[in-house]
């Protein structure tokens, strides 16, 4: 069969169909059973490692900088241990979604059940009629949800890059060798972000054209290297004469509280990513380890950062830790590494609604315009992110608004009721059952919360927003 490396997909080969004759995403860019995988597949199937990699760098993402005010906001002693918890919380639900699609797949006999159809074949067994008569809609939801989380995370992406690039250039008459306590951020336009943006936009559609997740991981690596970097030199820094805390809040108001928990909903960004790494893995039966230890030094990084943040910026914490920052020539490679991080990021993000759109186009033309329609869907999603930028204003803020709704969805309300749904005619636990709810219904708070946050800060003026912009 004729192999496009590039791309990593077979379209020659015939496509696998549901039960109602559509196309599977996911089935249609990997093996239906472990007889027919072909040796170049096998052979760009993931290690242990390149999944622990891709892991970790579809979680730290741009939500990680504004924990510092994250903290601010819950309080010095609230603020970690509901970080932890929230944590805690986000990885069970991965478990939960992992759990419910081996269950399933073992239950219906196929190889790999994505999110979307782990929630319809669980609606088409439950007890209740109307819903396994309408199953489909199950699948349809979640798949708009991911495609607007990852698509409204690359949004975001866009508009990080591009902010700091201007940063970087607008500052530069300022930035000294000297690195001195940043007393206030100077800003003399000279070119539009815009252009900034469209300047970043072809070395992305180049980019997101190479969709093979082990190929990625190459550039995945020298994301995490870049931002480990950016990561040591901020901690660098933070670490240097941190202030006394006891002058600082061990909780916080309430209403702050609501906008902490809409930005620590925001930042746990992996949830769409799950099952396609276990999918690719050599090794899918060892997925389970790599999500924990992933995990958690996800979880730790979150609570030491933005713990250590707030200690040492205190009331004068920015939403964005880089704002804080000397303006100095070595804390501003900061900006650059990380954007360099988050360039690279994007096609990991971008690589869930891709999986999800493109199959359902390439399905309507011939073999030979496949390749073609595959590579224009992805250039017209990575401009449809780019526009999206350039027209919406502050549009940080309305993407954290998409997010905190699909995000807390995704991570926190579906899988618990995921969970219900496929073993509760296999006489659940009461106390399995319990946990679910109060899970599902947390999730709903922070879908609430979240919204709250996002639409609070809309309304501020732009003063205030400047300010306090999580992604600036």
């Amino acid at each position: 069969m004729l192999k496009t490396s590039l791309l990593g997909r077979d379209y020659n080969s015939e496509p696998d169909s549901l039960d109602d004759g559509s196309k599977s995403p996911s089935e249609s860019s990997s093996t239906t059973t472990s007889e027919n995988v072909h040796p170049a597949e096998e052979a760009n199937r993931l290690t242990m490692m390149q999944t622990l990699i891709h892991l970790l760098k579809c979680n730290i993402g741009t939500g990680l900088l504004g924990l510092p005010l994250a903290i601010k906001n819950a309080g010095l002693l609230v603020g970690p241990i509901s970080l932890l918890a929230i944590g805690i919380l986000t990885v069970h639900c991965m478990v939960i979604l992992l759990n419910c699609a081996h269950h399933l797949s073992q239950r219906l006999q196929k190889t790999f059940v994505d999110y979307g159809e782990a929630m319809m074949y669980s609606l088409e067994t439950c007890p209740n009629t109307w819903l396994r008569t309408h199953s489909m809609w199950g699948r349809y939801t979640v798949s708009f949800l991911l495609i607007i989380t990852q698509l409204g995370f690359c949004s975001v992406y866009f508009m990080f890059m591009a902010d700091n690039l201007q940063q970087m250039v607008e500052e530069a008459h300022v930035t000294s060798n000297t690195c001195q306590p940043r007393k206030s951020l100077v800003l003399i336009p000279i070119l539009d972000i815009r252009f900034y943006m469209l300047i970043i936009l072809p070395f992305l559609v180049l980019l997101v054209f190479i969709q093979n997740l082990k190929v990625l991981s190459i550039f995945s690596t020298l994301a995490n290297i870049t931002t480990l970097g950016s990561m040591a030199l901020i901690f660098e820094y933070i670490l240097q004469g941190i202030p006394d805390p006891s002058k600082l809040p061990l909780m916080a108001s309430w209403k702050t509280f609501l906008l902490f928990f809409g930005t620590a909903v925001f930042t746990f960004e992996g949830v769409g990513m799950v099952l396609s790494l276990k999918n690719q893995m050599k090794q899918p039966q060892r997925f389970s380890f790599v999500l924990y230890l992933g995990m958690s030094l996800v979880i730790v990084l979150y609570i030491c950062l933005g713990t250590l943040g707030y200690m040492k910026f205190g009331p004068n914490t920015q939403a964005s830790i880089t704002l804080n920052l000397p303006n100095c020539w070595l804390y501003q490679s900061v900006k650059l590494m990380y954007s360099v991080g988050i360039f690279f990021t994007y096609t990991l993000q971008f690589h869930v609604p891709a999986e999800i759109i493109i199959p359902v186009v390439i399905s309507q033309v011939s073999e030979n315009w496949a390749l073609s329609v595959d590579l224009s869907v992805r250039t017209v999603l990575v401009c449809l992110t780019c526009i999206s930028a350039i027209l919406i204003p502050r549009l940080d803020l309305v993407i954290s608004l998409v997010g905190s709704v699909s995000s807390s969805a995704l991570a926190l309300i579906i899988p618990p009721i995921l969970e219900l749904i496929t073993f509760y005619p296999e006489d659940m636990s009461c106390v399995t059952i319990a946990k679910d709810i109060m899970i599902s219904i947390l999730g709903l708070l922070g879908c609430v919360f979240g919204t709250y946050q996002a639409l609070y800060e809309l309304t501020q003026p732009i003063s205030y927003f400047i300010a306090n912009s999580t992604y600036a």
